[in-house]
């Protein structure tokens, strides 16, 4: 078996309120390997996007692990928590959070901009991963020039560019129709499979979680 990219172990993790306090995950084990498709469902409230957030170092845990490479999360500084993340992970939103002043090819260069990357090969690479999710008429576009499908495959794009080893997706279709949201779904799948890249998406659409590997089903 592949070593994981991401596993969690015992992992819990409780909100106060008021005097009381709630817990939303208690004693989870999750591993994640290269090119896994996982889905992530549940009801509202049980802890879909907190999972997301503990998984990609955003959170942390009252207890248990969260390893990324076979490193604990916990044990790096912020400075260096963004560091791996960068490199090791894309994020996908259910609103896309793109840069409104910046082109859909300035968009997607921005992550290898950040990694120290020239204009030249970030520009470049942004390029190819935008011809390859059918956008490269748009490159030139701003957000408010595109549709919602558009903008969600600008946001997926970004999120492959610097091809890391493992995607988290919160809701990326649930702001958009039915038939659109299958193509921006099909299209992860159809990047997962040509980037072995794995796939954790949360979503409240079990005809797309049944197109996954696995479930994980919150309560």
């Amino acid at each position: 078996m592949n070593n994981p990219i991401l596993n969690c172990t015992k992992l819990c993790k409780s909100y106060h309120d008021g005097m009381s306090t709630i817990e939303v995950l208690k004693d989870l084990n999750i591993s994640v390997c290269a090119g896994d498709r996982i889905a992530i469902v549940g009801p509202s409230g049980s802890g879909k996007s907190t999972l997301l957030h503990l998984l990609g170092g955003l959170d942390q845990p009252n207890s248990g692990h969260v390893y990324m490479h076979g490193v604990d999360w916990q044990t790096l500084t912020e400075k260096k928590r963004c560091h791996m993340r960068n490199r090791e992970l894309g994020f996908v939103y259910q609103f896309h959070y793109l840069l409104s002043e910046f082109t859909a090819l300035e968009n997607v260069a921005m992550p290898l901009l950040l990694a120290g990357h020239s204009v030249d090969v970030a520009q470049s690479t942004a390029s190819n991963i935008l011809e390859q999710v059918g956008l490269q008429s748009r490159i030139t576009h701003k957000p408010a020039q595109l549709s919602g499908g558009e903008r969600q495959r600008v946001a997926i794009a970004r999120a492959l560019v610097h091809e890391p080893p493992c995607v988290l997706a919160d809701e990326p279709t649930g702001n958009l129709d039915h038939a659109t949201a299958a193509k921006v779904f099909g299209l992860m799948l159809d990047l997962n499979a040509q980037f072995n890249t794995a796939l954790v998406i949360v979503t409240h659409d079990m005809t797309l979680a049944h197109r996954m590997d696995r479930i994980i089903e919150l309560c």
